[in-house]
């Protein structure tokens, strides 16, 4: 038994940084003491001889049977006498107890002892307390929980103390359970992102906790962390705060001289607001700079706003306002605004130059769940055109190379009527970054009803031409605007905003013929609405002719016919028996389609087009419509397509199998043109060739395209109404074709296809074959993909049998343009990325490429990190380009402790242009 002196305690009381040690302690207490007294038969004067024994010191794990303690049963042992006048309490312990000790459970009367050994346990509602020995000295209201020793003479089973969510791990704990003071040895607990340790902890009270010889970390391993913070004086309010006294870093317990008088740690569960230290940079034409510093606000639990900021000793300056909001089973998303206001060099000078730039990204998702008849979803990237490519806090070659930014925020709701009405609102952008040209619907309403069966019975079956008549109705209007960068929501941009409305009708049907062949037939009426439309006339003082816009409601109806015809057709090669390949299956469907369009010339007026008045040329009022205009001529057209699939059956490695194995050979090889039976020449299309495949465990994508034209070209490259092949040439003149090849492989064979979604949220690529995406406002998130899974201590036990992870990304792309008989590559190139883990710990990337037309080397990105566990050390370098750059960045990963870092790198200044 381990013998204790309650009289050599210290005074010293600190506090304990734990939350269990709380007043339902004072409840284990009791419980234990009494219910030990539920088994036996006590009185408060005479005691009636016991007959049966203590059990074995060595007696196998005991059993105690479940009770629940009464009020009764508590005056029983506290009273002096069975006739006390004074009336008992309450009883405090009303739920049911579990205890139990694999050595022995003993009750000392004499001492007031009762004692539970080797793997003692108690359990009574959220709380279990496990221990070697629980001692509970029911006449000092004490009770004493600690360490035992196993047959080498090392202590184990150190308490565990557990409420809820809240764990402690002391040495030994020792419990006065009347004042609700305690002391604790060597206490381990967590608070927050923070792990505590501390040689003394004094409970003073229900939310005051005194240390004394504490140590906090964030570091995974308490007793032996890579750093942490050493002082003697701490103060805690479990889930609120901890103040601290002199303070020092110790890293691999190296002090350091970095030491702290005094320092304060929020300690909420909850996020909390708080200042944003920035870091110091320099740049060559804009000066010194404090980067990235702000605020951030904990507005509730369902969103926040963080603002940053840089300054520039120049003049320049940078301002974002970040807000992440969530809303459990309702939706979630972030919201980004970025403003940056560049100068470079000094005034005077004549490389003076100073621009506004912007970027506005939003990001919202709405939970299907929530209610699944609406869905409302945004997805925004918009601003200024050449942003990527002069923020001086962005470092994202893939968005800044990218020449397309795009913007959508829909909402559609379904009406459960019969029939069913779909509906749809959607605000679109697209800009061009290169032409600086803006397009934009605000909005674009869309409806429809859905299909109608008019003749098809009540019980659902369709079949033939009748009953599978159908019909409906769908309507369409946009207000689409047209601007540049320069005049973006400014009032210019809404001056020739062109609205229109589309009402579309199609009938149709289908149906079997001979069997085995598919047709189709529908009738297309449209309908076209415009609030505004033009006149062509000739001006005399602009000496052409112009468009005069002519406001008021207009419209104008078409209507079409198509049908079409199309079977598919299986065919199986089979091979030896003994033979690798089995079989080759090879699927054709074959079709067949007519379109016809009649004239609508009477929507056609006509126009002077020199002032002679001689001349006279056709033209309509709804040229330049957001729907097109209708067709002055008649359209009659023949279309033939045919697609292919081959798949091939192969003796399966695996022996135990016995049927085949089933690969794609080619998963699409199609043919399609078309031929214009009005057409007075060149009546046929160039026949297109498209097909597409994937190899090596369907991880390398290859797709490849050619036009095939059967005319010939004349001596000014025009197509001439002569056959290539009477031209002295083949059958066909090939004018264009492309192959692409994508191969995505890694050793583990679970390679991420989108390793750069901050980059490919910017309009750039979702791989890092154009580097990664380098936030400079945060840091801390490493550099490579990880899988999220915890570090392996262990994994490796044999450095000769260690297995190098990596992986892979290689794109590759070959044009060819001969419309002219150039007979040219215009096109090919190859880019490739690579991520390898040269240790556990050290990780290294590549992304680079080479341009087989221009001879050159693209875009190169070399990336290194370390991975210190609780730091993180990474070195991001683009050696040469127009994109030179270096970063250097070491800092502690926990975000409680975001601010101990150091950031160095060398930017080229970005110019305006």
């Amino acid at each position: 038994m381990i013998k204790f002196a309650l009289s050599k305690t210290k005074p010293y009381f600190y506090k304990n940084s734990i939350k269990p040690l709380q007043r339902n302690l004072f409840n284990i207490v009791f419980l234990t003491i009494f219910l030990t007294l539920g088994t036996q038969k006590t009185y408060s004067q005479d005691l009636q001889k016991n007959t049966a024994g203590f059990p074995a010191k060595n007696q196998a794990d005991t059993k105690v049977e479940t009770k629940v303690v009464t009020s009764e049963d508590l005056v029983k042992v506290v009273d002096s006498s069975e006739t006390d006048s004074i009336k008992p309490k309450k009883g405090q312990i009303l739920s049911k107890i579990k205890r139990k000790a694999v050595d022995y459970e003993k009750f000392d009367q004499k001492k007031k002892l009762i004692t539970l050994y080797n793997k003692a346990e108690v359990y009574y509602e959220d709380i279990e307390l496990k221990s070697g020995i629980i001692i509970i000295d029911y006449q000092k209201n004490e009770v004493y929980a600690g360490r035992i020793k196993d047959s080498t003479g090392k202590y184990t089973q150190l308490p565990v103390f557990k409420q809820g969510q809240n764990v402690v791990e002391p040495d030994s704990i020792r419990f006065n359970y009347k004042t609700k003071k305690a002391l604790v040895w060597n206490s381990r607990t967590d608070q927050g992102e923070f792990k505590v340790k501390a040689e003394i902890t004094k409970k003073e009270n229900d939310s005051v906790y005194f240390m004394k010889g504490a140590r906090f970390t964030t570091a995974k391993d308490i007793e032996n962390p890579e750093y942490y913070f050493q002082t003697n004086r701490v103060k805690l309010v479990p889930g609120k705060k901890v103040v601290v006294g002199l303070t020092n870093m110790v890293i691999a317990d190296v002090p350091t001289p970095l030491a702290l008088p005094f320092a304060f740690f929020p300690m909420s569960e909850k996020s909390n607001s708080g200042l944003i230290i920035p870091s110091y940079n320099d740049s060559n034409n804009r000066g010194f700079s404090l980067q990235n510093g702000g605020y951030y606000f904990a507005l509730s639990d369902s969103y926040d706003l963080q603002v940053l900021g840089d300054y520039y000793t120049n003049g320049s300056y940078g301002l974002r306002f970040q807000s992440t909001y969530a809303k459990r089973y309702r939706f979630s998303g972030n919201l980004n605004f970025r403003f940056e206001n560049l100068i470079t060099s000094e005034r005077g000078y004549p490389d003076y130059t100073r621009t506004n730039i912007y970027n506005i990204q939003w990001s919202h998702t709405k939970d299907a769940k929530s209610n699944p008849n609406s869905r409302f979803s945004a997805s925004v990237n918009l601003g200024s055109s050449k942003y990527y490519r002069q923020s001086i806090n962005q470092v994202n070659v893939g968005s800044s190379l990218n020449n397309t930014l795009s913007s959508s925020i829909s909402y559609s709701k379904t009406f459960n009527s019969v029939p069913q009405v779909n509906m749809s609102v959607t605000a679109t952008h697209s800009q061009n970054t290169n032409t600086e040209q803006i397009n934009m619907t605000l909005p674009t309403l869309q409806a429809s009803v859905d299909r109608i069966f008019p003749f098809a019975p009540e019980d659902g079956v369709k079949k033939g031409v009748l009953k599978n008549i159908n019909f409906q109705y769908s309507l369409r209007a946009e207000n689409r605007i047209a601007t540049t960068d320069s005049l973006f929501f400014k009032p210019q941009m809404f001056k020739d905003a062109k609205v229109g409305f589309q009402h579309s009708i199609p009938i149709s049907t289908n149906f079997k013929v001979f069997k085995h062949f598919s047709a189709t037939t529908s009738i297309n009426y449209q309908e076209v609405w415009y609030l505004k439309t033009i006149k062509k006339q000739y001006s005399d003082s602009q000496i052409q002719v112009v468009n005069v816009d002519v406001p008021g409601f207009d419209a104008f109806r078409t209507y079409s016919f198509s049908a079409g015809l199309g079977t598919t057709i299986y065919g199986t090669f089979n091979f030896n028996e003994k033979a690798k390949i089995k079989a080759i299956r090879h699927v054709m469907r074959p079709n067949i389609s007519y379109s016809y369009t009649p004239s609508f010339s009477n929507y056609y007026d006509t126009y002077d087009p020199d002032g002679s008045g001689t001349i006279r040329k056709d033209y309509t009022r709804f040229e330049g419509g957001i729907f097109g205009a209708p067709g002055r001529n008649m359209s009659n057209n023949l279309g033939f397509n045919l697609s292919n699939t081959f798949e091939a059956k192969v003796t399966d490695r695996d022996t135990t199998k016995v049927e085949p194995k089933k690969i794609m050979l080619l998963n699409n090889l199609n043919f399609s043109t078309s031929y214009d039976m009005t057409a007075d020449s060149l009546k046929w299309s160039p026949l297109r060739v498209s097909g597409g495949t994937q190899l090596l465990n369907q991880k390398m994508n290859v797709n490849f395209a050619a036009t095939l034209d059967p005319y010939a070209i004349n001596n000014n490259g025009r197509r001439i109404d002569t056959w290539n092949i009477d031209n002295g040439g083949s059958l066909f003149r090939m004018t264009s074709a492309n192959m692409t090849l994508n191969y995505s492989f890694a050793s583990t064979g679970n390679e991420d296809k989108d390793k750069n979604k901050q980059g490919k949220m910017n309009g750039g690529r979702g791989d890092d074959l154009f580097g990664t995406n380098t936030d400079l406002s945060d840091r801390r998130d490493s550099q490579f993909k990880k899988d999220g899974k915890e570090d392996d201590e262990n994994a490796i036990k044999d450095f000769f049998k260690y297995t190098l992870p990596w992986d892979m990304n290689l794109a590759y792309s070959l044009t060819y343009s001969n419309n002219n008989r150039e007979k040219k590559i215009t096109g090919n190139s190859v880019m490739i990325s690579m991520n390898s883990n040269l240790t556990p710990k050290w990780t290294v990337g590549m992304s680079t490429g080479y341009d087989f037309v221009r001879n050159g080397v693209t875009f190169t990105q070399l990336r290194f990190e370390r991975d210190l566990l609780s730091w993180r050390m990474d070195f991001n370098w683009v050696p040469f380009g127009d994109n030179t750059y270096w970063g250097f960045f070491i800092g502690i990963k926990a975000g409680v402790l975001s601010d101990i870092k150091w950031d160095k790198r060398n930017q080229p200044d970005k110019s305006l242009r």
